[in-house]
């Protein structure tokens, strides 16, 4: 399985908003900067996590992205569900009733197959361990220094850009 980029930008992102805290929305362009990220693309992307409630935006000037809820209960999984959709990773097309199963006596095809279960099963226990996560035990996990990083730069920011 392989997610895409977004969700790595979105989960720092979100990482670097509860780090920065609630005094003032943060602008596309500056956690773009944060990150070094094309901005457009990472416009989309928090987009996604505001229509999932994971962010709130401010429009005009002095306008931005903020959590949209506290660090403790936005997971994980609220970040991935809302960057790559609610599917799951795996999809089963039921191609064992194709070719040499065409035609089969459909009581033979009443339960999923194994593989189809085994990849549920899977899917599950991701999910789960993504919805144990969240936001905070990241925080509470990460070097301060990091955190420390990431304020003194967005605070040049401010000084360099308005």
């Amino acid at each position: 399985m392989q997610l895409a980029k977004g969700v790595e930008w979105g989960l720092h992102c979100c990482l670097a908003l509860a780090w920065l805290g609630d005094a003032e929305p943060v602008p596309t362009a500056k956690l773009a900067a944060v990150f070094d990220l094309p901005q457009p693309y990472l416009n989309k992307r928090l987009q996604a996590l505001v229509r999932a409630g994971v962010l709130s935006s401010s429009p005009g000037a002095r306008g931005g992205f903020r959590l949209g809820r506290p660090p403790e209960q936005i997971t994980l999984m609220d970040v991935v569900a809302a960057i790559e959709g609610p599917d799951d990773a795996f999809r089963c097309t039921e191609i064992r009733q194709q070719g040499a199963g065409f035609g089969t006596a459909a009581p033979e095809f009443a339960q999923p197959c194994g593989i189809a279960t085994a990849m549920r099963k899977a899917e599950l226990a991701w999910r789960r361990e993504l919805a144990a996560q969240s936001l905070a035990d990241l925080m509470a996990t990460t070097p301060p220094a990091s955190a420390d990083r990431i304020r003194r730069f967005y605070a040049r920011l401010g000084t360099v850009t308005g």
